[in-house]
């Protein structure tokens, strides 16, 4: 089965069932299917083995996205911001490489750590992917999904996934330029909501609408975050004002999938720990400490591009640049990214573990770990802090703050105060435009 199929059974089966919230307009089961099978016809004339469209929050999105996958055809959504040259080049591009059949989506990464690259995912990883959050995330027909991030990238577009095969509903934000708009939606009729939020959304949200997060307390199932690391204190945070709230850190990327999840409000607040893998994926760490997955999930390749799709996945095995150790639990702990790490004199530094330690200084809004040149060590490490509004940044109270939670070597020993941190639309640091 393709996740169409799931759409077109529900549409039969509970056919006045919610399927998509966007705006004041909701449409049901069978309003969806046959706003796809429209779509169908209307493409059923396409000449090309996929399709590039902009990922706009509307149900023409949602009817592109599910006709392609019934018609054979690669879904190429990208940002609903980019320019039309791009989407002429990306179009040029796939025209000229060959598609492998069964390929259900293209998905171009954010190009943080290099030339953005044209993701292939089979429906055989969408339906596993879909399971898999089925299983680990209980969702079920009553669940409701307020979905915010773009949805030409996989920590969003995953979510449909799930929804589209129990038959549940989702309800689609534009981001959250407006926290209202966001928290509006949470006055949906159910008991069973639920969202993804990258750590970057949850600080804003911490910091100027706590009260209304903690206010569905009553009403939210569960949230999932990822993309990027979330500290200890801000789990500590929504743990405290979402008691019964299952709140889960999850494991994935647009290659590998969704890998491995862990609710931290059950198994307690431990920085990097992603759980044990779910049902169709497993993980094993390298000799070298870097993470390997395997499983459905997997990309099928990078298109047009097989020496790169070679250089990291390798029968039936996806390398990862990620740093991580396997407990005795089975559970993955992240200790970053490898070509992140800090090289200070010989010793090595996580950024990640001197971003998780500062983000418990009172005061401190966001910061971001990064390498500059030292003429003795090489290397030193700065940290770049955004404090909170009406905060002055005491760099001194900082350091001494820091020296009594990390080794010495990993104490910043230069201290910058920004306005914000840059980071990908995904919310992960844009490390890479700091480092010169």
């Amino acid at each position: 089965m393709i996740l169409e199929d799931y759409l077109r059974q529900h549409a039969c089966r509970t056919p006045d069932r919610t399927a998509l919230v966007i705006g004041s307009k909701s449409f049901t089961y069978r309003e969806l299917d046959e706003l796809v099978s429209e779509a169908v016809d209307s493409l059923s004339g396409l000449k090309r083995r996929f399709l590039c469209f902009k990922a706009a929050p509307s149900v023409d999105f949602f009817a592109s996205y599910f006709a392609c996958h019934r018609l054979g055809v690669a879904a190429v959504p990208v940002s609903k911001e980019m320019p039309e040259v791009h989407l002429a080049e990306i179009s040029a591009m796939l025209e000229s490489c060959s598609i492998p059949p069964r390929t259900a989506d293209i998905l171009f990464t954010t190009g943080t750590t290099g030339k953005s690259k044209g993701v292939m995912v089979s429906s055989r990883a969408i339906v596993a992917d879909a399971s898999n959050l089925v299983s680990a995330h209980g969702f079920s027909q009553d669940t409701v999904f307020v979905i915010n991030g773009p949805l030409n990238h996989i920590g969003s577009l995953s979510k449909i996934f799930p929804v589209i095969m129990c038959g549940a509903t989702m309800i689609i934000v534009d981001g959250l330029k407006d926290l209202n708009v966001f928290f509006e939606a949470f006055n949906y009729p159910s008991s069973k909501m639920a969202t993804f939020l990258v750590p970057s959304s949850i600080r804003i949200i911490l910091q100027f609408a706590e009260e209304k997060l903690a206010s569905l307390a009553s009403k939210m199932d569960f949230i999932e975050t990822g993309a990027a690391a979330i500290s200890v204190a801000d789990m500590e945070t929504l743990c405290r004002i979402l008691p019964d709230t299952r709140l889960f850190n999850t494991y994935a990327s647009t290659e590998t999938g969704i890998i491995c999840t862990y609710d931290f409000n059950e198994g307690g607040c431990v920085a990097g720990c992603l759980g044990r893998p779910m049902k169709n994926s497993d993980f094993f760490i390298t000799p070298e400490g870097l993470v390997a997955c395997t499983g459905d999930t997997l990309m099928t390749g990078y298109a047009g591009d097989p020496e790169k799709t070679s250089a990291i996945l390798r029968n039936g095995v996806l390398y990862t640049s990620d740093s991580g150790v396997k407990d005795e639990k089975g559970q993955l702990h992240l200790k970053g990214r490898s070509d992140d790490v800090i090289n200070v004199g010989g010793f090595k530094v996580d950024p990640l573990e001197v971003e998780n330690a500062a983000m418990g200084f009172e005061g401190l809004a966001d910061c971001l770990c990064v390498p500059v040149p030292d003429s003795l060590t090489g290397n030193a490490v700065k940290l770049i802090v955004v404090m909170s509004e009406g905060r002055t940044l005491d760099k001194r109270s900082l350091a001494l703050y820091l020296r009594g939670r990390l080794e010495p070597y990993k104490v910043p020993m230069r201290y910058e105060l920004a306005e914000s941190i840059r980071r990908t639309f995904n919310g992960k640091p844009d490390r890479k435009s700091y480092v010169g």
